[in-house]
């Protein structure tokens, strides 16, 4: 019978040894609720994109980069996480250290790149919003969007095989690691901090557009871009009214703060495992899910607020035979002539 360090050392779900099955049975269930829709969110928006022209805006490029990154954690990591808690903990496919790493690379690879389009989605709304419309054409010509895709990906490439167990939850073998190598232990606090500073810009940009929107009104509506209709919250030409200004700084407060809830409390846990002691392995297992469950929201963030998208899934969804249907009223003939 395995003890708690090997049960550890090998779950893919953060579970203690004393966690009953029950709650192991529950984990795997939501991980295959998060793998089926974020699989279906990601792909429907990616497939929207690349089938209607109106969509195609460099905006939408940086949140297709992002859902590509989000389907290789929601398709790929989530769906194995999902079976391999079924498991028993003496299993061959759980033990396998080359197998974690993969899992391990997979999932460091879909959140770096995905946290990066964040930052990339944010900072390309805040040009566009509060510079000359010369300076953002400039600046996202093609070749630059294109560019700046291709450096997320290589910057994670690069870090996944430099730091193989640093995306490896729950590791228990990796946490001695960290307690006998100061070298991992300040990696995982330069990363820990990236994400802080990450963070940062993201509220700078979108706090700036915000002030910017309901400040000056027409300093919107001369920026004649197809993106504007991209953005989380109205965004019309005409001049918007308290009413709708409201509105704009909810919707931006509400994916700044689901942005929040995803990744600060990893970071801090990380950071108070480094500083003071390490945090419960529940509260550490709490923070993964949340982070790797962003991926599944994602879609939903960008594109819930825009009237193309809504209006792109309408005609690719298929109605309902109730309305396609619906008789239509009879119109009562005019009187014949006596």
């Amino acid at each position: 019978m395995p003890n708690a360090s090997s049960w550890s050392a090998s779950s893919p779900l953060l579970l203690l040894w004393e966690d009953s099955s029950g709650t192991r049975i529950f984990l795997s269930l939501l991980y295959a609720v998060l793998a089926i829709s974020g699989t279906l969110s990601n792909v429907m928006v990616i497939y929207l994109v690349f089938s209607f022209k109106k969509l195609q805006t460099t905006s939408n490029a940086f949140i297709v980069n992002g859902c590509a990154a989000d389907l290789s954690v929601c398709a790929l990591w989530m769906p194995q996480e999902a079976v391999l808690g079924l498991l028993p903990p003496n299993s061959s496919s759980l033990r396998s250290a080359e197998y974690r790493l993969l899992r391990g690379g997979i999932l460091g690879l879909g959140l770096t790149v995905s946290l990066a389009s964040h930052l990339l989605v944010a900072f390309n709304r805040y040009v566009l919003i509060t510079k000359l419309p010369s300076v953002y054409q400039a600046l996202y010509q093609r070749r630059h969007t294109g560019c700046m895709i291709g450096l997320s990906w290589a910057l994670a490439l690069l870090l996944v095989p430099l730091l193989p167990g640093l995306w490896i939850p729950g590791s228990a073998q990796q946490s001695a690691l960290r307690q006998t190598d100061g070298t991992s232990s300040y990696t995982a606090l330069l990363l820990a901090l990236a994400m802080l500073g990450q963070t940062a810009l993201l509220l700078h940009c979108y706090l700036g557009i915000v002030r910017r929107v309901r400040g000056s009104a027409k300093r919107v509506s001369v920026l004649n871009f197809h993106l504007l209709h991209q953005l989380p919250f109205p965004a019309a030409p005409p001049p918007p009214r308290r009413a709708q200004r409201r509105l704009s700084s909810v919707s931006v407060l509400l994916l700044c703060c689901v942005f929040l809830l995803g990744t600060q409390p990893l970071v801090w846990v990380s950071l108070l495992g480094f500083f003071l002691r390490p945090a419960p392995p529940a509260l550490q297992a709490a923070s993964w899910l949340l982070l790797c469950s962003l991926s599944a929201l994602n879609p939903l963030l960008y594109t819930w607020r825009s009237e193309e998208f809504r209006r792109a899934a309408r005609s690719v969804l298929p109605r309902a035979e109730g309305s396609a249907t619906a008789p239509r009223p009879a119109v009562a003939a005019p009187p014949c002539p006596q």
